[in-house]
């Protein structure tokens, strides 16, 4: 490997309006390299690659490719710089031929048009030259996902690439695809090619990766060599707390009965290829679960197969104690759940409708056209949650896009209340709010686990998971590792088992 960066990218700031997503870092990569970049939710992996491929233009700083400046403007700009990326969707025309995409719009022609045959055997060239035997006139559609994204990284290749940027490359493969990844990104490598991997697995980001830039929170925190970052300090450094900042969890179960408590759900073998491994949980009336893992790890995954978002393809469903299959959400609202998503603004609130009808909505989508609510107990309904909630509204029939995050969440877990599930999925609830809103919707969490709701509660902040929880369940890279209880319910205990320690 050359002691010469082929890339540097040096103080790059860019910001948004409200957010600063990018503050003065740093990066580089070395011909013939492997370059991983980690971090959390929001650290400004996105933006950086954006920067770096033309997307977006740096408000300061500067791109040197090969030791001479560059300003991309464009994403083709940055191609025919030699700056070549394979995106996590497969990019690519499914009815179309390998050799038909590989050299879209360059194909080989001859007097009466496209050299079809010139253009299949070089497509098979190319192809086996990653290591794969394929036959250039076969339909793209008919290939597996894996030789689907041996072809983009060929049609990238194409462009005579010095760089190639692979984002989230493994996300839809199994195991035996991702060890053939591994083996064409090995071969690139040894060609002299820098390639930026960019992954939520640790376990495939240390054994690809020759070196990791971390960033947190749009800041540089520090290039490594992987070979001298042990596990857990790279989980340390990515969340931004060493292991002797962290306090130890104190009990905090008072108030929950200490008779049997009712199963209200039970999960055996649920899994979903490619998205989650199967797994096992059960959940008790007035439990709070917590879901703990890195960003990529599969907590959202598990809380969508739970609630029919996503259909599970083994394993089975018990609602208190009895067998359920759960093929859609509706069907989990009428077996008692409530969803809250991560995702508040897209597959949450309805912005041009008020709050009272945010409110209702959940609700009046389980009973169903029928038994329609009237304004009148709609209104009802939607103060007595804006008064118990402490939501701060000018009224009920204020619309909800004016409110702030903390109140709009508020919102959301209103909506949910109102169907009185008897287990509420919380996915990042304290998500983009301030610290007060987060405090005050904690507090809730525990308020509503006294009066028996089971919760399943996911989120980023593991001393919120912590705070909030009875049980932990730890994930990492798509599987279930373990679950944490007792004294074993604190920040350590779970950085400890994503890195694999003891």
């Amino acid at each position: 490997m050359s002691d010469i960066p082929i890339l540097e990218m040096k103080k790059i700031s860019r910001a948004f309006p409200g957010v600063r997503a990018l503050s003065e870092v740093n990066f580089r990569m070395f011909p013939g390299e492997v370059h991983a970049v980690m971090g959390q939710n929001g650290a400004g992996k996105s933006t950086l690659v954006k920067v770096l491929t033309g997307v977006h233009r740096p408000d300061t700083g500067e791109i040197l490719l090969g030791g001479k400046a560059i300003h991309p403007d464009s994403p083709l700009a940055a191609q025919k710089l030699g700056i070549s990326t394979v995106y996590q969707e497969v990019n690519l025309c499914p009815n179309l031929s390998v050799a038909e995409n590989i050299f879209i719009g360059k194909q080989p022609r001859t007097i009466g048009g496209i050299d079809w045959r010139t253009m299949n055997r070089r497509a098979e060239e190319v192809m086996k030259g990653l290591n794969i035997t394929i036959d250039g006139k076969q339909t793209l559609s008919s290939c597996s996902i894996a030789i689907q994204q041996m072809v983009a990284i060929a049609r990238a290749l194409g462009t005579q690439s010095r760089i190639l940027i692979l984002d989230e490359p493994t996300s839809s493969l199994d195991e035996g695809e991702v060890d053939q990844l591994f083996q064409v990104i090995g071969k690139l490598k040894n060609e002299g090619l820098a390639i930026l991997f960019i992954t939520h697995f640790l376990d495939q980001m240390y054994r690809i990766a020759d070196r990791v830039t971390i960033l947190r929170n749009g800041v540089f925190e520090g290039e490594y060599k992987t070979s001298d970052l042990p596990k857990i300090d790279l989980v340390t450094r990515m969340l931004g707390k060493e292991l002797s900042e962290f306090s130890a969890h104190k009990e905090q179960d008072e108030g929950r009965s200490a008779a049997v408590r009712e199963s209200v759900l039970g999960v055996k073998g649920l899994g979903l290829h490619g998205a989650i491994a199967p797994f096992d949980l059960e959940l008790l009336a007035g439990d709070v679960v917590g879901l703990a893992g890195l960003l990529g790890s599969g907590r959202t995954e598990m809380a969508r197969l739970i609630f029919g978002i996503d259909q599970a393809d083994t394993g089975e469903v018990t609602v208190k104690g009895k067998k359920t299959k759960i093929h859609s959400p509706r069907h989990a609202m009428m077996a008692g759940m409530g969803f809250c998503s991560e995702d508040r603004k897209a597959e949450g609130i309805l912005g041009d409708l008020t709050v009272r009808e945010n409110i209702i909505l959940a609700l009046q989508g389980r009973q169903g056209v029928l038994a329609y609510l009237t304004p009148k107990k709609q209104l009802e309904i939607a103060d007595g949650f804006i008064k118990s909630l402490k939501i701060k509204t000018p009224s009920a029939n204020t619309e909800v896009k004016r409110l702030s995050g903390g109140n709009q969440q508020k919102v959301l877990l209103a909506r949910w209340l109102a169907t009185n599930p008897s287990l509420l999925i919380l996915d990042e609830p304290t998500r983009g709010i301030d610290v007060g809103a987060k405090f005050e919707i904690m507090e809730l969490i525990l308020n509503l686990s006294k009066q028996g709701m089971a919760m399943l509660f996911i989120s980023s902040e593991f001393e919120e998971v912590v705070r909030c929880s009875q049980r932990i369940a730890v994930l990492k890279d798509k599987v279930k590792i373990a679950e944490l209880t007792g004294a074993d319910r604190t920040e350590t205990h779970i950085m400890r088992t994503i890195a694999g320690g003891k």
